[in-house]
């Protein structure tokens, strides 16, 4: 059977003989694809009755003839991918090949240096060895020594200087200027970011990324150079003088600030000399440093509420790929002052590894999300592109940094205290502050707002992983935004998309999360919260309104070095217009910790459970324990509210009861998620290790051989706990909800929660007819008598949808009445066979 290729006739055997299309026929053929690959019986007899040209050919022609063209469009895209595979595994291998010849140039460079120390062993003095751009190892440190005499301000100076930064950077990007070791957790491969390292033994922290990224070279330099696009803690870059070069290059003198991650430290800012030059080679060479009185050059003065830090020779090497896209290399090398913050915050500042995630890897990840978005251009959901997602989330993540760093610049003044220092209180009535925020709403509130202020304070968290932690304040909200502030305050902030954030007055019917975006690696999640029946005012309490959040996570991977967890939202309007005024709040968990940290990512998150378990379940705690478990964080709250000017004094007293009561109820969640909050054996207080979860579990287990005449468990040995065990880590998803005429849900297994997309604590919330569609809502109605009455019945494969809407296949379900002690029914128990996400 022969096909048509490039819009050239075609031939299609049928009984024996060859029909041919006619190039105006495939031509037509085409467009009917275009819009319908794979068209029904009916729709193909309808195609050749509205399509003239096609009505001499039969309907079987046309289907062999769509096979065919989905074939050859299969074919296609998997060669397609065969060859970015093939592109990216070459590029791969050269990088793994250099990183190598780079090992081996510093093995033979310290077996040298090794020789000659013991050869001068013997004498009084050590002869110190020097060079003009590689480093100097003495007692196994490195140290960058500058051999060129202080330069002027002229372009010859500056050029001077920036040959000197382009020597160096080159030096650690592909040289042994620096001893790299391999980032924990960063292992290269065919489906990794990069090849990932950080320092040891320099002075400063440095971070090293090697990768491919499917953009030209040009396009990489120029999303690089601009630093506040993909860094989220840069303030601002201001190019201050721009000056060419002979050779084609350019050199710039830049003024940087940085946001403070947290409350306790300054901002940081640098003055910068840049040089952007083509090499010999083709590549593309962007590097940077900073300019201090050394060099005698062109000085910045100290700015306020700044602290001068140091970036030393660091940039980007882009390598043109052959069959498209770059090779890069990045150095990022700093000396980050740290001793302008308190002792507890120093390993923010001198950690590599925190450098290489926060800003080596980040601008790595940004450069393959562009990329992505530049090769699949669809839209998603809630109708907006890839670009527009990630606009509105630099939007949450620079709004947070605003609030949280609360510069004089930006209009911020801070306000006297309550005679209490745990909170800080700032006021911004600045006209850019309020810009777009007075709006009305269809949903009948109004922003009148003329200020704002926010509210912030930071704590230091023990034993408690910050991914875990952030995990469940996104997934509980009414833990620990559930409180009773008073009503009037509340009522005296306009509510509308500048709202009191996270919290309610009235009633509260609960959170429903809906799934925006995920950006590239799944590092963060960008999603839509409807909170069900808030209120806002007295009268709400009556009749309470839905309200929607723009929500912002990150730092969701438990075993990333170097990460912070953030959980940032903005109240939204129900339009949620690209445009629409936000005012983040939230929360960023920083580890000081550089260590690993490792737990299971489907450890239950239960606060209320109280007795120990045996020592098969306390390998999650003492995983916590061995791995970083016990480990400082340190967690800082930022809280913005619009409010009228002269209710300042009520909204300030407010700001501060509602954040001492977040920070009462964090403080709570994180002793009972942490390892420390153990028994005296160390064991994690799991909902398995209570008597009544043993009872439970035999009862599951004999009324399912009771009803259904086999045993549930198989090779089970006698024994309550092992009942348990065994039923905890079942592969199928095992339910128990009441027997009542609205059942809720009381126990699940392992699976189960997983399945639901739910903790133990969150489970009791869901009622069964909840994660069921309409046609499964149908089938129980009729099978819930059978179950009551016969004590068992098998339910056909269908949908269900988890707590966070997401839709649930299942091959079949059996459901049987659980008899406890004294034969009266206490719950009924579902299995779900084989289920799996849609």
């Amino acid at each position: 059977m022969a096909s048509c290729k490039d819009g050239k006739t075609s031939s299609v055997m049928d009984n024996g003989k060859y029909v041919r299309y006619t190039p105006e026929q495939v031509e037509a053929l085409e467009r009917l694809y275009h819009d319908c690959p794979k068209p029904s019986s009916m729709r193909r007899q309808q195609l050749i009755r509205e399509c003239p040209i096609l009505s001499h050919i039969e309907p079987k022609q046309i289907k062999v003839w769509f096979q065919n063209r989905r074939c050859r469009e299969k074919q296609r895209k998997e060669a397609s991918r065969l060859q970015a595979v093939n592109r990216k595994l070459t590029a791969m291998n050269k990088l793994l090949m250099e990183e190598n010849d780079r090992l081996q140039k510093q093995v033979s460079q310290l077996v040298y240096e090794n020789g000659y120390f013991r050869r001068q062993t013997h004498s009084t003095t050590l002869a110190t060895k020097d060079t003009s751009c590689e480093s100097v190892v003495t007692s196994g440190q490195h140290h960058l020594t500058s051999q060129h005499p202080p330069r002027d301000a002229s372009p010859a100076g500056l050029l001077s200087i920036a040959e000197e930064t382009l020597a160096e950077f080159l030096s650690k990007a592909t040289g042994t200027a620096v001893e790299w070791v391999q980032m924990p957790g960063m292992k290269p491969g065919p489906d990794s970011i990069g090849i990932i390292a950080i320092s040891h033994g320099c002075t400063g922290v440095a971070a090293r990324a090697c990768g491919l990224v499917g953009l030209e070279p040009t396009r990489v330099a120029e999303i690089l150079k601009d630093r506040p696009s993909w860094f989220r803690d840069c303030r601002a870059v201001d190019v201050l003088n721009v000056l060419p070069t002979a050779n084609g290059g350019t050199i710039e003198l830049l003024y940087m600030q940085l946001y403070a991650p947290t409350t306790l430290a300054p901002a940081r800012d640098f003055w910068l000399l840049r040089y952007t030059t083509v090499m010999d080679d083709g590549s593309l060479v962007v590097c940077e440093r900073s300019l201090g009185n050394t060099q005698n050059g062109p000085s910045m003065p100290p700015v306020q509420n700044f602290v001068r830090a140091e970036i030393l020779p660091s940039g980007y090497l882009i390598r043109p790929c052959e069959g498209g896209g770059s090779i890069i290399h990045i150095v990022d090398h700093m000396n980050l002052e740290a001793w302008s913050v308190p002792e507890v915050l120093r390993p923010l500042y001198e950690s590599s590894a925190v450098l290489a995630q926060k800003t080596t890897v980040a601008a790595l990840r940004y450069l393959r999300q562009i990329a992505q978005e530049v090769s699949q251009t669809n839209v998603s959901n809630w109708g907006r592109r890839p670009a527009a997602l990630r606009a509105l989330s630099q939007r949450l993540s620079r709004g947070f940094n605003e609030a949280l760093n609360g510069l004089t610049d930006e209009g911020w003044s801070m306000l006297g205290s309550d005679g209490m220092d745990d909170i800080t209180i700032l006021v911004n009535s600045s006209p850019d502050k309020l810009m777009g925020l007075n709006l009305s709403f269809a949903n009948g509130f109004s922003s009148l707002s003329n200020a704002v202020m926010c509210a912030k304070a930071s704590m230091l968290l023990q034993n408690v992983p910050p991914a875990i932690l952030l995990r469940f304040l996104r997934e509980h909200r009414s833990e620990w935004a559930d409180n009773n502030i008073d009503a009037y305050s509340a009522a005296a902030i306009k509510v509308g998309p500048c709202c009191l954030p996270g919290t309610r007055v009235g009633n509260f019917g609960g959170q429903v999360i809906l799934p925006l975006a995920h950006t590239v690696e799944h590092e963060e999640l960008l999603e839509v919260i409807k909170l069900e029946g808030v209120g806002h005012s007295p009268e709400d309490a009556i009749m309470p309104r839905d309200m929607f959040l723009l929500q912002l996570c990150s730092g969701m991977d438990e075993n990333a070095v170097g990460t912070s967890a953030e959980l940032i939202f903005a109240p939204i309007d129900a339009s949620f217009a690209d445009d629409a005024p936000l005012l983040p709040s939230g929360f960023r968990i920083i580890s000081l910790e550089s260590g690993k940290e490792s737990s299971s990512p489907n450890r239950t998150l239960d606060l209320t459970s109280a007795l120990e378990t045996g020592p098969a379940e306390n390998k999650v705690g003492n995983d916590l324990h061995t791995n970083g478990g016990t480990s400082r964080s340190v967690m800082t709250i930022a809280f913005q509210f619009a409010f009228e000017s002269h209710m300042q004094e009520n909204v300030a007293s407010m700001a501060r009861q509602y954040v001492r009561s977040i920070i009462s109820s964090v403080q709570r969640v994180a002793l009972a998620l942490s390892p420390s909050h153990l028994g005296s054996h160390g064991g994690l207080r799991l909902p398995l290790g209570t008597p009544e979860a043993h009872t439970l579990a035999r009862w599951i287990f004999q009324s399912y051989r009771c009803f259904l005449g086999v045993e549930l468990l198989k090779s089970i040995a006698e024994g309550s706990e092992s009942i348990l065990k065994s039923l905890w880590h079942h592969s199928d998803a095992i339910i128990c909800c009441s027997a009542k005429a609205m059942p809720v849900f009381t126990f699940a297994n392992q699976a189960g929660l997983d399945m639901l997309e739910t903790t133990l604590v969150a489970l009791q919330d869901i009622t069964l007819e909840k994660i069921f569609d309409d046609h499964g809502k149908k089938n129980l109605c009729t099978e819930f008598p059978q179950i009551m009455q016969q004590g068992f019945a098998c339910l056909q494969g269908g949908i269900c949808l988890s707590s966070m809407s997401r839709p649930i296949s299942y091959e079949r379900a059996v459901a049987w009445k659980v008899m406890n002690e004294e034969d009266s029914p206490h719950c009924i128990c579902f299995m779900f066979v084989n289920w799996s996400f849609v």
